[in-house]
């Protein structure tokens, strides 16, 4: 299965052919097996450099600049698109390599020349990753060809001989690189670029790229099919590609790859496993140890979700997380909430570490969405203060209730107690009531009754783009006790303490969907003013 945007009918003029031979020519393996072998590039990778290298055509009013500007490619783990990157960047930095259009021969064919003082940031999710990844496999690939003559190669950055071009790895820290003259950057393996500094470093890269109109600059961004919901920027790259293709954005500088193993393939057979990740692999079958890929789900304590995403290139649940976020995609019907209507708030957060949110729900429809929501900044250094601006949250809760007809507000207390208490005595104690989620019994059963609710499409909600990622962000933990069928029951709960990566959304979602529950109920949409009870 294959998502490939474009689609092309029409044919462009491609230097393609000439980067090509250009690698085959001076290349050799990067590290692996063949390390150090010359490169024989098989027939996906050419077809994917032909499109890489598009440009426009001879008549064209943009005659021989690159067609694409954004390229991504999303393939299995273990596919090599990591060396294939570094001979890319490679082609980019070299002062001879025929990279960009300098012309055409009388037949309408472009002609290639190099970039003039390139500069080439290669991405990653920390300065180590940048080492390990794509600037090791250039690295390796120069130190071991004939194209070490051409290079000075450094620890952390290869440049030409000439001092006239330099590509560097880079941790994906925005700042340090934002007035950057880039013409090339990489963004390896972007599946796990999910900090809001890393989605704002590949914003800063993208940026960086027009600000050379003459080096005519462009983005490759390789990665393996990300964790619905985990908010990476493989992720949202692939939602951009799914929203040219559906015609609902209009780019016509993106070029996107994606090939996984189609749906009919079963898993939990190995001969499923087998042609599953066949297909996955496309030419890389012929090399890869399919096998013994396939043998990883005989171990009994193997991640299956985990293993089905990086190796068929699925995008499937992970194991650990909560919610099923592709099903919450479907959820999302956005709307507007009439005023005075009978509404539910839903209250979690703390002070100076995480997120504090709150959602709504409206009573009759079962229909959420957020009414604020307060986040650390990313731009802050670990230890520098922050607090959440309590006023700020008291003016919205004071406002939902001015505006809506407010029946409860379940809040979970640790840090606001006495907010809480102060909104409980202005709005009544019979309202405003504390939920604290740490009761697991009762938050099990809440998380039932939300979970039900997204399964049978009761909920809906406003598509809040910060609401889904702390849904991806909520992981499981299943508890010791169980219900009266003996299943497990569970709660949700961040990847780890101190985990940037926020639920508070996720959390408030809930006790505002219990809310809700207890209000059907009690009755309220039958006798329109139900009894009070305790919780």
């Amino acid at each position: 299965m294959i998502l490939m945007v474009p689609r092309d009918v029409e044919l462009y003029p491609t230097l393609g052919g000439q980067v090509c031979d250009f690698i085959e020519e001076n290349m050799v393996r990067g590290p692996g097996d063949l390390r150090g072998h010359p490169v024989v590039l098989d027939e996906e990778w050419r077809a994917l450099i032909y499109r890489m290298y598009e440009v426009q055509p001879k008549k064209h009013q943009h005659a021989g600049r690159r067609r694409f500007k954004r390229v991504g490619i999303s393939l299995p783990k273990g596919t090599a698109k990591t060396e294939l990157a570094a001979m890319i960047a490679i082609c980019e930095l070299h002062p001879e390599a025929p990279v960009r259009c300098t012309g055409f021969s009388r037949k309408g064919e472009p002609i290639g020349g190099p970039v003039t003082d390139p500069y080439i940031p290669l991405v990653a999710t920390s300065q180590e990753q940048s080492d390990e990844l794509c600037f090791t496999a250039m690295r390796v690939i120069v130190e071991n060809s004939t194209l070490l003559d051409d290079f000075d190669v450094g620890l952390e950055r290869i440049m030409r001989k000439k001092g006239d071009g330099k590509a560097e790895a880079l941790s994906s820290n925005p700042n340090s690189r934002d007035g950057a003259r880039t013409t090339f950057s990489v963004m390896d393996e972007s599946h796990r670029l999910t900090l809001p500094r890393q989605r704002h470093a590949h914003t800063v890269m993208l940026t960086n790229i027009p600000k050379r109109k003459g080096a005519d600059g462009w983005m490759l961004e390789t990665t393996t099919a990300p964790e619905p919901g985990g908010g990476s920027v493989a992720e949202a790259t692939m939602e951009y590609a799914r929203a040219v293709e559906d015609g609902r954005v209009k780019d016509s500088t993106l070029l996107f790859f994606h090939r996984q193993a189609g749906d009919e393939h079963d898993l939990t057979t190995r001969a499923g496993r087998v042609a599953a990740i066949i297909e996955a692999s496309g030419l890389a079958a012929a090399w890869r140890d399919v096998d013994g890929i396939a043998a990883l789900w005989d171990d009994p304590t193997a991640d299956a979700a985990y293993l089905e995403r990086v190796y068929t290139n699925r995008l499937v649940k992970g194991s650990t997380q909560a919610f099923h976020v592709g099903r919450w995609k479907e959820l999302a019907k956005p709307r507007t909430v009439a005023r005075n209507v009978q509404i539910v708030i839903g209250f979690d957060g703390a002070q100076f570490h995480d997120s504090t949110g709150l959602v709504c729900t409206e009573i009759a429809s079962g229909y959420q969405w957020v009414a604020g929501v307060w986040e650390r900044p990313f731009g802050l250094r670990p230890d520098a203060p922050w607090q959440v601006p309590a006023e700020d949250v008291d003016a919205t809760v004071r406002a939902l209730f001015q505006s809506y007809k407010v029946w409860r507000m379940y809040a979970d207390p640790p840090w606001w107690q006495s907010w809480i208490a102060k909104w409980a005595g202005e709005f009544g104690d019979t309202r405003v009531i504390e939920w604290w989620s740490n009761r697991h019994r009762p938050m099990a059963a809440a998380l039932e009754n939300f979970t039900t609710a997204m399964k049978e499409g009761t909920l809906e909600h406003d598509g809040d783009a910060r609401y889904q990622r702390h849904i991806g962000n909520s992981r499981r933990r299943d508890l010791p006790q169980v219900d009266e069928n003996g299943k497990p029951l569970w709660i949700i709960q961040k990847e780890r303490p101190d985990s940037p990566h926020k639920i508070d959304l996720a959390m408030a979602g809930i006790l505002s969907w219990q809310a809700r529950t207890d209000a059907v109920s009690s009755g309220l949409l039958k006798k329109g003013k139900p009894h009070a009870f305790m919780v």
